[in-house]
């Protein structure tokens, strides 16, 4: 078995671990690898709707917050491409979903430290060489290779989350990640059911609503949040998506995290405005034709699902009410978000990872996890420490400046201090008494 050694290697090909790719790949004297055990790289191919964008704009690509005048950035994409006057005619700062899947497929093919079909099913650390060894299935190749590394950093991404009382095997139920994939069977059903109420649970329901002209069956779309809550895009409020928020937020004592986690839902779990606005008018267009075949609820948690025939009896408590409803649904599509759950293939090294008293991955302010400084890292792991910018992927290229500023010692891209003209804490108020507020210095370029 072959062993080949690195001074970093990164599982999971996302977004945020091609972020830190790109952005390795120019640092002399760093050998990264990044591997995944997928064919290639497709970001959520089941909710790749063709009028899907982007929550942030196209300047949150993979490189360009870290360094403008690297190679990978989008632009340079789209004029390699022949794709820049056009993107520079739409005046949209936000990408189709599908354009910046393109985007980071295009990447994937500029960089030599990726292995696809390369699937980890070990780690362990040897004490005597003071190593992590991985033991890796290449699915091409039918064959296992080892490849040890000083540093991991690990991007395998959060899992699909369920209601609990749907946490059973049914083809009735299906969550939004596989929405696509199972579509064509979805549209033979008579009733449908939406569960959530964030961005992938709207445009489902405005893709169903589109495909209901031709065909004949019931949506209903059900939420257990008081409304439907836009997402918050004011500016002052995206000063919160900032180095100083994490300071702050990282400060707070973890009850009170968790509580802002919950109340502050509606800055990353919302649905575009103008989105939601097209919903009510499309629903508006089929009233003026007599057909409105949607159910819209809200404050409505799903308590209980029973296979009922080929579908389900879906029961609900409306939370203001406190009164229960049922009704049968033949699918229900959970748009129910993800959780965070640890690598099978890191079992080996449990006992270097910290974990807090809820046994949740403690993470340190530079996104490290391991009891030894600075050895495992994680990407969008870190909810419950960093707060609700952890999956924006406009905060990619920050937390990769931080994880490799850790891993070479120094600071490799420039990194903002203070970009919000608030402040968030009474001790920064008070600082800025004494120091007003200064420009970030230029600093070297890789």
């Amino acid at each position: 078995m072959t062993n080949e050694h690195f001074d970093l290697i990164g599982i999971g090909i996302g977004p945020f671990n091609l972020s830190l790719a790109a952005l390795a790949e120019p640092i002399k004297n760093l050998k990264s690898l990044f591997v995944d055990g997928r064919d290639k790289f497709d970001w959520h191919p089941g909710m790749m709707l063709d009028s899907a964008t982007l929550q942030t704009p196209f300047m949150s690509d993979l490189v360009t917050l870290a360094d403008p005048t690297h190679r990978l950035t989008f632009l340079n994409y789209a004029k390699l491409s022949g794709k820049l006057y056009s993107f520079y005619i739409r005046e949209n700062f936000f990408l189709m979903r599908r354009e910046y899947n393109q985007y980071c497929q295009w990447v994937t093919r500029q960089l030599t430290n990726l292995r696809f079909n390369a699937f980890v099913e070990t780690v362990s650390y040897c004490e005597n060489q003071g190593r992590y060894i991985l033991v890796i299935f290449d699915r091409a190749k039918g064959q296992r290779y080892r490849a040890s590394c000083n540093k991991l950093v690990v991007g395998t991404g959060p899992k699909p989350a369920l209601p609990a009382c749907c946490e059973f095997e049914s083809a009735a139920i299906i969550h939004s990640s596989q929405y696509l994939k199972q579509k064509s069977r979805i549209l033979n059903a008579k009733s449908i059911t939406v569960l959530g109420s964030g961005q992938s649970a709207a445009e489902i329901f405005e893709d169903l609503l589109d495909e209901s002209t031709a065909l004949d069956y019931q949506i209903n779309w059900l939420t257990q949040s008081p409304r439907f809550f836009p997402l918050e895009y004011t500016k002052l409020t995206l000063e919160m998506t900032s180095p100083e928020y994490v300071d702050y937020f990282y400060s707070l004592p973890a009850q009170k995290k968790e509580q802002l986690i919950q109340e502050q839902k509606q800055l990353y779990k919302g649905i575009n405005s103008e989105l939601i606005n097209t919903l009510f008018d499309k629903l508006y267009i089929k009233n003026l034709h007599g057909q409105v075949p949607a159910r819209l609820m809200t404050n409505s948690r799903i308590i209980d699902a029973k296979p009922n025939g080929s579908g389900l009896r879906l029961t609900f408590r409306q939370l203001e009410e406190k009164k229960t409803f049922e009704f049968n649904s033949d699918v229900l599509i959970a748009a129910t978000g993800y959780k965070t759950e640890l690598a099978s293939c890191l079992d080996g090294i449990k006992s270097r990872i910290n974990f807090n008293s809820n046994g949740q991955i403690d993470v340190a302010r530079n996104y490290s996890v391991g009891c030894v400084d600075n050895e495992i890292f994680v990407q969008n792991s870190e909810l419950h420490t960093h707060g609700f910018v952890t999956p924006d992927l406009g905060m990619a290229c920050y937390r990769n400046s931080l994880i490799l500023r850790s891993i070479c010692g120094e600071e490799i891209y420039p990194i903002e201090q203070k970009i919000a003209f608030q402040s968030f804490s009474a001790a920064e108020f008070q600082a800025q008494e004494q120091h007003p507020r200064e420009t970030v210095k230029v600093a070297k370029a890789v």
